[in-house]
């Protein structure tokens, strides 16, 4: 059944990184559902694969060329999607990335980049599609955040710290907004397999590759299994985090957050259970850390 708009036309809704993994799989959904989505990408492939696709099924599903990262790439795709489908009345923020590095390793340009992504792109667009809004009194935005905004691994900060900015932007937003009409929903992933872990890698390429001289090597190694085996041991989707998207649309009033996969609900669990010392213990014996600074306390005393 198609969604329909308070002036009797299917939900004008934008996906940002709509072509590929959990943001292809949301627009599919939501275009399988009746709203007229256009899925933002700057993958000039990805776009062409995706449009074909929609045809080929009839879906009500548009690409549109769009980079979060820069102001005039925003405001030419919402443009776009205005002259065709009317303001956009369901945002998605689903566009990210991973860059993994110790924080003292991480170069000051690559974390200016992983936050113009994930924090600043999400800003661009939120900001160019509210006035309208604001002005109609409705309206849903859905962020893509992840559980490493709420909790921390070690090479990770980085993009734990795009995401916990994130979460606060989304819960200011969410307050800011419930005068006129206007829900904000957090979605929280853990692993789910998608081309982000390769993206990660080409990203991250440099640490990595810097790791065995690194005095972090050993944790760049560990964390770097521990994604690995949580890939492999993944049951979660890109479709079944796409209804839980398709949820958060459509809930009035929706949660203020949806957790996703099993990883992420028992982090959410002990992260709230347990005092932080606690949980840094935790984390370190999983990945093997307090072993290692054991081994280098046995090497001092040599």
């Amino acid at each position: 059944m198609a969604q329909k708009s308070t002036n009797g036309k299917s939900k004008t809704t934008l996906v940002t990184g709509g072509t590929d993994g959990l943001g292809r799989a949301s627009a599919i959904l939501l275009a399988e559902r009746g709203y007229r989505v256009f899925a933002g990408s700057r993958n000039g492939e990805r776009l062409a694969a995706l449009a074909k696709f929609a045809r080929e099924r009839g879906l009500p599903l548009e690409s549109v060329e769009l980079d979060v990262t820069d102001d005039g790439s925003v405001n030419r795709a919402v443009s776009e999607i205005e002259s065709k489908a009317g303001p956009v009345e369901v945002l998605v923020n689903n566009a990210g990335i991973v860059i993994a590095a110790a924080i003292e390793e991480i170069h000051i340009e690559d974390m200016q980049k992983q936050f113009d992504t994930n924090f600043l792109g999400v800003l661009r667009v939120t900001q160019r599609v509210l006035p309208e809004m604001r002005r109609r009194r409705w309206g849903r935005i859905v962020n893509m955040s992840s559980i490493a905004g709420k909790a921390v691994l070690p090479i990770m900060g980085p993009y734990s710290a795009s995401k916990f900015a994130l979460e606060a932007m989304s819960d200011a937003l969410r307050l800011e907004l419930s005068p006129f009409g206007i829900h904000v929903a957090i979605i929280e992933p853990g692993i789910i397999p998608t081309s982000i872990g390769a993206n990660a890698m080409q990203l991250s390429a440099n640490y990595a590759n810097a790791a065995q001289s690194s005095p972090y090597g050993p944790i760049y190694q560990a964390v770097q299994k521990h994604f690995e085996e949580g890939v492999r041991n993944a049951s979660t989707t890109p479709e079944d985090c796409a209804r839980v998207v398709l949820q958060a649309v459509q809930d009035t009033p929706p949660k203020t957050r949806y957790l996703v996969t099993p990883d992420a609900k028992m982090a959410n669990r002990m992260k709230w259970l347990l005092p932080d010392r606690m949980f840094d213990n935790g984390v370190a014996k999983q990945l093997g850390l307090d072993k290692m600074r054991a081994a280098q306390e046995g090497e001092e005393k040599k």
